[in-house]
């Protein structure tokens, strides 16, 4: 968890420092208070899916993930990893997403989060500045 907050905060101030074209083209896409994570549930290949599947049921997975607050962006079976999870949640609702996973998807997947923005609003915006 120590490496997430490094990361986050790295990726932070990347993005303060990165352009304005670049960081007005985010702020658009994205309320300021808000945030989006995507999040690795990495099946335990030491267990059978019946296995994952009971443990998610005893840690009550389901009631837990995703959290009220956050809006589900993408969810993708990454086929020989897992579930791969996009979501959108207020900044001061990131904790209760780090306990929905911690009490419901430990045991069952390995996890993994990562800060993610949308890149199509600046991708959009270098194209049409080219022309």
């Amino acid at each position: 968890m120590k490496y997430f907050f490094l990361f986050l905060l790295s990726g932070l101030f990347l993005a303060g420092t990165s352009g304005y074209a670049q960081t007005s083209a985010i702020a658009k896409a994205a309320p300021a208070d808000s945030i989006m994570i995507t999040i690795f549930l990495k099946h335990q290949q030491d267990k059978s899916l019946k296995e994952i599947q009971k443990k998610q049921e005893e840690n009550k997975l389901w009631e837990q993930f995703p959290p009220k607050e956050a809006r589900v962006i993408s969810w993708y079976v990454m086929m020989g990893i897992g579930q791969v999870v996009t979501v959108k949640i207020p900044a001061h609702a990131l904790r209760t997403l780090n306990l929905s996973i911690e009490n419901g998807a430990w045991g069952a997947f390995n996890t993994e989060f990562y800060p993610t923005y949308d890149y199509v609003p600046v991708w959009k915006n270098s194209l049409k500045n080219k022309k």
